[in-house]
């Protein structure tokens, strides 16, 4: 409101009468509605897992897990958001702690889910009757609406973290959410679980469900085919082909074998390796992600920050936030977002700098 506006008694009495009918005029508020450039809320911010680990543990002796409460999952509260448990606007993250031979009782929920695992072994997710065995460098899926659990097997503790589109399903009040059983409906503990003795064969599909789904029909992707995927990168970019995105940062994302798109409507899940001496080029994009150090360390630049990033540290990239990563030694990195969300709506946008 101007100074004139201010002075003039129609003028105000006609912004009471909005204020009273529950209206906004755009010309006093065109800038909040539409910045020049995306301006999240959400702040960069790296958690620390020698902070994050030792905290689980201890909620791991003082904090039951079961019915009512469910999940001993500890979600990351971005700094710009007022205390909500969200890690982005559109992104739930959390460190998840399973003690020896506990369980997590089944329920399902609207929201997308993803699962983790930087290190340790012995606890199984039970997807849909499915079990599925979790262990470090593994990528697993739990689509909305699939019942799902977790049972410990062994005498020692576990954690991982979690990844769900809860904010986003927030805002666009669309969440449901049902109880299942107390415990899991299959204890048992193969190494291999059905969907991916059915689907993860190299190039082929079976002659089920060619229906393309919204969510992948594979449960967990398997670290020693991330692995081996990034290091063929490498090795051929060492043998002059163009294999790689950037010198030395080989990259893959997983995706849907029924559509060749994202694992999850909502969730982009990819995975990067840095050589030693790599480092990126300076980029925004419109989205956020989230990065988690597999192995290795690094130096994140953020948002005008340096951050040393080492083993476990969660990463918080928000949108249009300018940034680049650096390493001496060599780093793994696996990676979430929303980019599907916002390349659905066509409100994706990328810079990327020209040099180093």
């Amino acid at each position: 409101m101007t100074a004139t506006e201010n002075t003039d008694p129609e003028l105000q009495q006609l912004y009471a009468d909005f204020e009273t009918e529950h209206l906004n005029p755009l010309w006093t508020q065109l800038g909040d509605l539409m910045p020049m450039a995306p301006t999240s809320k959400a702040v960069p911010f790296v958690w620390k897992w020698s902070t994050l680990y030792p905290l689980a543990q201890r909620a791991g002796d003082l904090v039951p897990v079961g019915r009512g409460g469910e999940r001993r999952a500890i979600a990351l509260a971005n700094p710009g958001l007022g205390g909500v448990p969200y890690v982005t606007p559109t992104l739930w993250a959390a460190i998840q702690y399973l003690g020896p031979k506990e369980t997590a009782p089944e329920h399902r929920h609207s929201q997308n889910a993803f699962r983790f695992v930087v290190e340790g072994e012995g606890v199984w997710t039970v997807v849909n009757g499915d079990p599925v065995a979790m262990c470090r460098g593994d990528f697993l899926l739990t689509p909305g609406w699939n019942f799902h659990g977790h049972h410990n097997e062994t005498d020692h503790p576990m954690a991982w973290i979690d990844g769900l589109d809860i904010p986003f399903v927030h805002y666009t009040d669309t969440g449901f959410f049902e109880f299942g059983s107390d415990g899991v409906t299959d204890e048992s503990t193969p190494d291999v679980s059905r969907s991916e003795r059915l689907w993860v064969h190299p190039g082929l599909r079976p002659l089920v469900g060619l229906d393309a789904k919204s969510s992948s029909p594979i449960a967990c992707y398997r670290w020693k085919y991330t692995d081996a995927a990034l290091n063929e990168q490498l090795a051929l970019e060492d043998e002059g082909y163009a294999a790689t995105p950037e010198p030395g940062h080989a990259a893959i994302r997983y995706t849907n074998p029924t559509t060749g798109g994202d694992v999850m409507p909502t969730i982009r899940a990819e995975f990067h390796r840095l050589r030693a001496g790599a480092h990126t080029r300076t980029r925004r994009d419109v989205g956020s992600t989230v990065f988690q150090v597999f192995e290795g360390e690094g130096r994140f630049h953020l948002g005008g920050r340096d951050h040393t990033v080492t083993k476990g540290d969660m990463i918080v990239v928000p949108s249009w936030v300018e940034w680049s990563l650096e390493t001496d030694g060599g780093v793994d990195l696996f990676a979430f977002s929303d980019a599907p969300i916002v390349e659905r709506l066509h409100f994706n946008r990328t810079y990327i700098s020209e040099g180093a």
